[in-house]
C-alpha cells in the first residue's frame, strides 16, 4: 500500500457508487447487449465474462472480421442503448448525502476536483446537473478515447488539474478504480457505498477504506 501522504493537490472520484447512486440495472444491460450482438450474428463466446464496453469492443473486433461494413452501425446502436439505459436510471438516481458539502470543502481547501467515469455525459449531467460549480475536470467515457482502467483516463484528469499522482488520490468503490489508482501512482480510497465489499477493495489494494465519501472530511492530510 502507498504511504499516507499530503497535502493532496487534487482528488478524482469515479460517479456511479461513489459519489452518487444511479440505480443502473447492469444485469438488464448486459443482457440487452448479449441480444443486440446475436441480432448481428457476431460470435458470443467469451464475451460475456467481460465489462459491458469492453463486450461492445470485443464484439465489433469480431464483427469486423466477417462484415467491416456493419461495425459502425453496431457499434452506434450498441452505445445507444447502453447510453438510454443508463439516462433512464439517471432521472432516478441521487447524489450521495454528503457529495455536495464535501466537494465544496475540498474546493475551499484549494484542492483540484476531478471526475472520470466510464458513464456517459448526460447521465452524469442528469444526476448532477450543477456538477461544474464543484468539479473542475469531468471526463465521461465521451470525453476521451482510452477510458479506465486504463490509465489515461486518469492520467489526463490529473495534467487538467495541474498534479501528480503522488500528490493526488483517486477515491472509487470499485476494484478497478483502486487499479487505476494504484497503477498511476496515486494514494487510492475505496468506498462502501457501491457493490463492492471491504474484502474485494483491500484484494485490489485500496490504501484506506471508508463508508463513503462523506467520511474523506476527516481523512484529508
Amino acid at each position: 500500500m502507498t504511504a499516507y501522504r499530503g497535502p493532496w493537490k487534487a482528488v478524482v472520484f469515479d460517479f456511479d457508487g461513489t459519489l452518487a447512486k444511479l440505480n443502473i440495472d447492469f444485469a438488464g444491460m448486459r443482457a440487452a447487449v448479449l441480444g443486440l450482438i446475436a441480432r448481428y450474428q457476431i460470435p458470443a463466446e467469451g464475451i460475456g465474462t467481460l465489462h459491458i464496453l469492453e463486450m461492445i469492443e470485443a464484439a465489433a473486433e469480431r464483427l469486423a472480421l466477417r462484415s467491416p461494413e456493419e461495425v459502425s452501425p453496431f457499434s452506434h446502436a450498441a452505445r445507444e442503448l447502453i447510453a438510454g439505459i443508463e439516462i433512464d436510471a439517471a432521472r432516478t438516481g441521487t447524489l450521495f448525502t454528503g457529495t455536495r458539502g464535501l466537494l465544496a470543502e475540498l474546493g475551499r481547501r484549494s484542492i483540484g476536483i476531478g471526475i472520470v467515469t466510464r458513464n456517459c455525459r448526460a447521465a452524469v449531467r442528469t444526476t448532477f446537473p450543477d456538477i461544474d460549480r464543484y468539479c473542475q475536470v469531468v471526463l465521461t467515457r465521451d470525453d476521451t478515447e482510452r477510458i479506465k482502467p486504463h490509465p489515461k483516463h486518469l492520467t489526463t484528469a490529473l495534467s487538467l488539474l495541474g498534479a501528480l499522482p503522488a500528490d493526488a488520490a483517486m477515491v472509487g468503490d470499485h476494484p478497478l478504480d483502486i487499479q487505476l489508482g494504484r497503477g498511476v501512482g496515486t494514494f487510492t480510497i475505496g468506498v462502501l457505498s457501491g457493490h463492492s465489499t471491504r474484502e474485494a477493495l483491500c484484494g485490489a489494494g485500496a490504501d484506506l477504506i471508508l463508508p463513503d465519501v462523506s467520511a474523506l472530511l476527516n481523512n484529508i492530510p
